[in-house]
């Protein structure tokens, strides 16, 4: 779907403008502009949930020069809160940037992942959470039996991230529709997240069910159930279609055999 821009028209000139056109606005500024820090929280579930914040987040550090320790050296305002960044990373008081996220599987292979990868240092250990059982591409098992043991614990972990924010605006959702704990973990949390942040909004950046990339039978299935949760309790939804993005990386960037780290 396409949204048509807005145009905002402004009733009050400020005293100080010199009548020359805006030429550029700098991410930097927007903080200055809007008053007070917007802060947003990302919470990445499952496998595709993860891999895909894994690749958020490198392309987010790149982007304010942030080194894979946490580190900022272009940064000389230590505990600063009217930087850019600080609406996806905290700042310590010994300068380092923390992401303001969460990861979530109901195994642990995964998260390992990010304990052991570059970007290990840059992750608080509370925010890396992982269970002893997979949901086996099962809805049911990820939404009322295993999920349901570890929501809490994951919703404890978000409350924390919220308490150290001063204008929480909202979630972002990163998760698969076709396995077990995006689709039934996922829908859970959104529930919940419903409950306790009824007034926050929630955008969910969710993997589609592909017949031809399917990992497991049953995709459409747990699509099916986990599509009620996405049209209920979230503000938007972007879908990413792997067979699409399969396409994409072969046609236009010439790339024969794609994989996980190209789509990402």
């Amino acid at each position: 779907f396409w949204l048509k821009p807005r145009l905002l028209k402004c009733s009050k000139v400020s005293p100080h403008h010199t009548g020359e056109p805006f030429k550029s606005l700098s991410t930097k500024n927007i903080p200055l502009l809007i008053g007070a820090m917007r802060e947003i929280i990302c919470i990445h579930l499952g496998q595709a949930g993860i891999q895909v914040g894994n690749a958020c987040w490198e392309l987010f550090c790149l982007e304010h020069g942030i080194q894979p320790d946490g580190q900022m050296p272009s940064d000389k305002t230590i505990g600063g809160g009217d930087d850019a960044f600080n609406t996806f990373f905290s700042e310590t008081g010994a300068g380092k940037h923390v992401p303001r996220a969460v990861f979530v599987d109901l195994e642990p292979t995964v998260v390992d992942e990010v304990r052991t990868g570059t970007y290990r240092q840059l992750f608080h250990p509370e925010q890396l959470i992982s269970g002893k059982e997979d949901a086996a591409n099962n809805f049911a098992r990820g939404h009322y039996t295993i999920g349901k043991e570890i929501v809490d614990l994951v919703l404890d972990r978000t409350r924390k991230l919220a308490d150290n924010c001063t204008g929480l605006q909202g979630f972002l959702v990163y998760n698969a529709c076709g396995g077990g704990t995006g689709s039934g973990l996922g829908c859970l949390l959104l529930e919940r997240l419903s409950v306790d942040y009824g007034k926050k909004s929630k955008l969910s950046f969710t993997v589609w069910a592909c017949p031809q990339v399917a990992t497991a039978v049953v995709e459409p299935y747990n699509t099916v159930l986990c599509v009620h949760s996405l049209l209920e309790h979230t503000d938007v939804t972007v879908m990413m279609d792997n067979e699409a993005m399969y396409d994409i990386c072969r046609r236009n960037l010439d790339i024969e055999r794609p994989t996980y780290t190209n789509l990402n």
